[in-house]
């Protein structure tokens, strides 16, 4: 994926993100988007109350990854990551 791809496509993500935060930062979480790699996987890091939500996978399914692919049907998959 060139660089001005990846750029366009890391933008689609944080559009699709902007869906979900504030459902998220109502109890004190977030997500970070951390990358998107070139076989087409979003990594995300969890913020605030999120990083220790025992709703988190639930909320990766059924959230964030439908946010993710249903505006970006090319992605692959969505998955959380430390640090």
């Amino acid at each position: 994926m060139q660089e001005n791809e990846k750029e366009i496509l890391l933008q689609r993500i944080e559009d699709a993100l902007g869906a979900v935060r504030p459902h998220l930062r109502v109890d004190g979480g977030d997500v970070e988007l951390v990358d998107v790699t070139d076989d087409m996987h979003v990594k995300i890091r969890w913020m605030g109350m999120c990083e220790s939500c025992a709703m988190s996978g639930m909320t990766l399914r059924a959230g964030i990854a439908e946010a993710i692919k249903g505006k970006i049907p090319e992605i692959v998959g969505v998955e959380a990551v430390n640090g």
